[in-house]
């Protein structure tokens, strides 16, 4: 056997495996006809490829045969891409619509997280905090009418309840931050960097051109929990100095640059294993924006968070859109 007939012989085997993918596949999507075009047109193939090697083998095959071969193997292959065409663009909606609803679903579960954390906070404010308080006011009545040991006693007794107090204050707004809630975004990480920095040598040096500007409820939050999560890993695991973090909104564009100049670690490696990276990562998902991140050891980090505040989640107060879009 010569070379030409060994290699039409692996093209006939070759076409046949093709055949039988083609039909297996046909149950596999509802495009049938594509699959079909397939099987028609490898069949076709390895019948040409047969004629060849009879032809080889001075069998008598008419010119014609050949031909008419080609032009309906053109024809169901054409017809088979345009068919491939659709099946591509029904996958790519499927995609498509698939990573819509994982984005509706992360931000189900970050309203109702949010809910929860804001009911939380407002049944410990609302409840335990009177409590507290009146217990404070009945040691302090009680309180001047006892001395010595007694006196002793209920001062101790009424240093733990001011403590109790303020410690329920800083759970509460660390559940529901009420400076984010009523004075936007810029207002409410500042007030997180002021407390970080009272309990943190840390330098934390905070840059933005956000005043009064209101965004949606998701957009703050997320951003919010963002800032603090970032903070938070920094200041446990970095071993920084310094942090310089900016959140400047340009045009319809909300970006955050954060950097530290601690001891830096592999991004990837912690996205997978941990630190909160991939949970960022999700929740700015969840709103269309993209998270980057860049680090190296010995070198720090730089994290950059971008958000489109009109393709995210529209405005809810169409007077403060207006506004920020004056700032144009």
């Amino acid at each position: 056997m010569t070379t030409i007939e060994i290699m039409l012989v692996i093209a006939i085997i070759l076409q046949t495996v093709a055949t039988v993918i083609s039909i297996l596949l046909i149950n596999q999507t509802k495009f049938n006809v594509l699959w079909i075009c397939c099987i028609v047109g490898f069949t076709l193939l390895t019948a040409e490829r047969v004629c060849q090697l009879l032809a080889y083998d001075n069998v008598d095959v008419p010119p014609q045969t050949f031909i008419w071969l080609g032009i309906i193997i053109s024809f169901c292959f054409s017809v088979g891409l345009l068919f491939a065409n659709v099946l591509i663009r029904y996958i790519d909606r499927i995609n498509h619509n698939r990573r819509l609803l994982e984005n509706r679903l992360m931000t189900a579960v970050l309203r109702t997280e949010e809910r929860s954390r804001a009911d939380f906070s407002r049944e410990l404010h609302d409840g335990l905090g009177p409590l507290l308080s009146s217990a404070k006011m009945s040691l302090s009545a009680l309180s001047t009418e006892k001395g010595g040991d007694s006196r002793t006693l209920i001062d101790n007794t009424m240093y733990v309840i001011d403590e109790a107090i303020r410690s329920l204050r800083e759970i509460s707004n660390n559940l529901s931050p009420h400076v984010l809630n009523n004075f936007g975004l810029a207002r409410g990480i500042q007030n997180f960097i002021d407390k970080s920095c009272a309990m943190h040598s840390t330098a934390i040096e905070f840059k933005t051109n956000l005043r009064t500007e209101r965004f949606d409820s998701n957009i703050e939050v997320i951003l919010y929990r963002v800032v603090c999560e970032l903070i938070n890993n920094s200041l446990k695991h970095s071993g920084c100095s310094r942090i310089e973090l900016a959140l400047i909104l340009c045009g319809d564009v909300l970006q955050l640059d954060f950097t530290d100049n601690g001891r830096g670690f592999s991004p990837r490696e912690m996205m997978d294993c941990g630190m909160g990276l991939s949970n960022i990562n999700s929740r700015i998902g969840s709103l269309n924006g993209s998270f980057d991140i860049e680090s190296r050891d010995g070198e720090g980090m730089h994290a950059r968070v971008k958000v489109n505040i009109d393709s995210a989640i529209i405005l809810t107060v169409p007077r403060r859109r207006d506004k920020i879009k004056n700032r144009k």
